[in-house]
């Protein structure tokens, strides 16, 4: 017997079965020719013919993690600034916006005000942060200051320290001038830098930014759960690249949610209790810490603001209509005059980040022109290059530049809230409910009834808009960004809101700043929440847009959940069939109420689903009540001399 035959016979019968495979997988490569694949190992695109130079590149932080940058060089660029925007939603995707060799085709898309970018001839740097897409090490959402909640030496404020340090030193166009700019989750990470900037960081345009995800951005308001959030949780921090799609099988949202019961249902339904920033989320309900020591506006209004800043807000910001003012309102209460004298504002009739798209509407709601256009050309691009560039134009931005709707033009004016250039201060006005469904003026009286009242049923929430409630998404066939401007005829019919209307006005009303709400109410339940909606009731027609007779627009809406009455941070129940006081700021309004138009005030329990049902009875968490929990309850909205619902307006008087 030749020696191979007695190896092979001493082999275990699988062992012998691999080697006969391995023998005759051998003489079968033998019997062909090598035929190698046609793609190269790494290929290099080249870039002839582009107004433009794509680099990439691996910048170290202090630590050792590297962070994926794109860094587009316009050809010919010599001594220009730099225009830096972090992002956790892929740097290769922000910047390959079109398969064009023009830099502005490129650039077309989110994040990207093309027209100041272009003007200005700056070089555009777009980072993945780090732990996302591209970018080495950990990934933790709107990732806090080191500090009690963030043990490590890192955080997105030094991450952006070191990126500005590489790139000022590395890219040779440059004339060392960086700005940042972003929006929403990069608008907060456009304001992170300014605590403790680089030398180099010159000016910040945080646009529509999460500041604070409780009070009133993008996870509660006034403590009610955006239940409608929980996809977006899901995708950005399931997977390094977004990759775990949410999966549904209901065309209506509001047939997904109410199938749940609750938010933590429906999360455990999703294996989302492998999520460490829903695990956080949950277990953080009230405005404990958690919150709290990671609100920018507070953090903010600690330092002196060393960086010409300008914040941007939309009047009708459907994610983050919360963050832009706080940080507006901390910094200017807390802060000498040399540091507020670099902070400006805008304010625009847009949706969230409307403000780089064509913005001539907002939904059925003409503005006469362009303001996404005016606000990139007139105002962003000559802010921009007085910064940026090194033989700079004068600044001729004012301070503030507020789109008044209703009015439909743009005013120059020195503070916020005012009502003119000379700084008109905003009156306050209360604005009370009266009996017979009507709003008046005048405070009620001895001859008023008492309250009007409704019953609120869980297992019948109001929807937030017309069903079917579509999801959160930015996809042409979804309608998500026009629902704070949604015509609200559809909930002043229903038995479960309340409504009240004042007489056709004689003379126009010019509203800037927040309204106050000072809801006096009661509830036969221990919890409760509170929607107030102040709207304007179009005349029954309008000459020249005919589907504008009647509509109900809103100019501030908001929800307050009743457990927070006394404390945000130690919640409490409700005592029932006792008339309570509730007050809370609605977002800003920059509103002129037309002659012929009425100011309409309506409030409801119920929000859904984009806010999580109130059970109605009180509970530990609501996130985690049990179907036993969830109670009718009559809500009343008292209207007495001693208990006077009203909503205090930033009234400008008319000259």
């Amino acid at each position: 017997m030749p020696r191979f035959a007695l190896r092979f016979a001493r082999l275990s019968p699988v062992l012998a079965l691999l080697v006969v495979l391995a023998a005759h997988a051998a003489r079968a490569q033998s019997k062909y020719p090598d035929y190698p694949s046609e793609t190269p190992a790494h290929f290099q695109p080249t870039q002839t013919g582009m107004d433009y130079q794509r680099r990439e590149a691996m910048i170290p932080m202090r630590d050792g993690v590297r962070l994926h940058t794109v860094i587009l060089v316009p050809t010919g660029a010599h001594r220009v600034g730099i225009l830096l925007t972090r992002t956790p939603y892929s740097a290769d995707v922000l910047t390959a916006n079109s398969p064009s060799m023009h830099l502005g085709s490129a650039l077309w898309g989110y994040d990207n005000a093309v027209e100041a970018i272009l003007s200005g001839g700056y070089i555009r740097v777009v980072q993945d942060i780090r732990g996302k897409y591209g970018s080495e090490g950990d990934y933790v959402m709107n990732r806090p200051l080191h500090g009690p909640l963030n043990p490590t030496p890192v955080d997105e404020s030094t991450d952006t320290y070191d990126t500005i340090d590489w790139l000022v030193k590395n890219i040779p166009e440059s004339n060392g001038r960086v700005g940042v700019l972003g929006i929403s989750y990069d608008g907060f990470l456009s304001l992170m830098p300014l605590v403790n900037p680089h030398p180099a960081l010159k000016v910040a345009i945080p646009m529509n930014p999460m500041v604070d995800g409780w009070r009133g951005d993008d996870w509660f308001h006034n403590g009610a759960f955006r239940e409608q959030n929980l996809p977006y949780i899901y995708e950005q921090t399931a997977t390094r690249a977004n990759t775990a799609r949410w999966l549904t099988s209901t065309f209506d949202d509001y047939d997904t949610y109410m199938r749940a019961g609750t938010a933590g249902a429906l999360a455990k339904e999703r294996g989302m209790d492998q999520i460490g920033f829903w695990r956080k989320l949950s277990a953080h309900p009230a405005y404990d810490s958690f919150w709290s020591d990671q609100a920018l506006d507070l953090i903010l209004a600690r330092q002196p603001l060393t960086v010409p800043t300008m914040l941007v807000a939309s009047l009708w910001d459907q994610e983050d209509i919360y963050g832009a003012i706080a940080v507006w309102k901390a910094v200017n209460a807390a802060q000498a005059d040399s540091a507020r004298k670099n902070l400006f504002l805008t304010l625009g009739p847009w949706h969230h980040g409307q403000e780089i798209e064509s913005a001539s509407s907002l939904g059925a709601i003409p503005f006469d022109s362009d303001t996404g256009l005016y606000f990139r050309t007139q105002i962003l691009a000559p802010f921009l290059a007085h910064f940026l560039q090194d033989n700079p134009p004068p600044l001729t931005v004012a301070r503030v530049n507020a789109f008044e709707t209703g009015a439909n033009r743009w005013q120059q004016l020195s503070d916020w809230p005012s009502g003119c250039a000379a700084g008109c201060t905003p009156r306050s006005t209360p604005l009370y409910v009266r009996s017979g469904g009507k709003l008046s003026f005048a405070a009620p009286t001895a001859t008023d009834n008492a309250f009007d009242e409704y019953v609120s049923d869980p297992a019948h929430p109001v929807p937030y808009r017309t069903r079917p409630s579509q999801p959160v998404g930015y996809t042409p066939d979804l309608s998500w960004v026009r629902w704070l401007v949604d015509d609200q005829r559809e909930f002043s019919g229903r038995p479960d809101v309340l409504t009240w209307t004042s007489d056709p006005l004689t003379t126009p009303l010019r509203v800037s700043g927040e309204p106050i709400v000072h809801l006096a109410a009661s509830t036969t339940g221990t919890d409760s929440d509170w929607v107030v909606k102040l709207i304007d009731v179009y005349p029954d027609e309008v000459p020249g847009n005919p589907p504008l007779g009647g509509y109900q627009l809103p100019i501030a809406m908001d929800i307050f959940r009743g457990r927070y009455r006394q404390s945000l941070s130690h919640p409490a129940p409700l005592t029932p069939n006792q008339p309570l006081d509730y007050q809370f700021a609605l977002p800003t309004a920059n509103h002129l109420f037309l002659p012929g138009h009425r100011i309409m005030i309506q409030v409801q329990s119920s929000w859904f689903p984009l806010y999580d049902r109130n059970p109605q009875t009180y509970v530990p968490s609501i996130f985690f009540a049990q179907p036993t929990d969830f109670q009718k309850a009559t809500q009343r909205i008292w209207r007495s001399t001693t208990n006077a619902t009203h909503i205090d307006l930033p009234v400008i008087p008319n000259p």
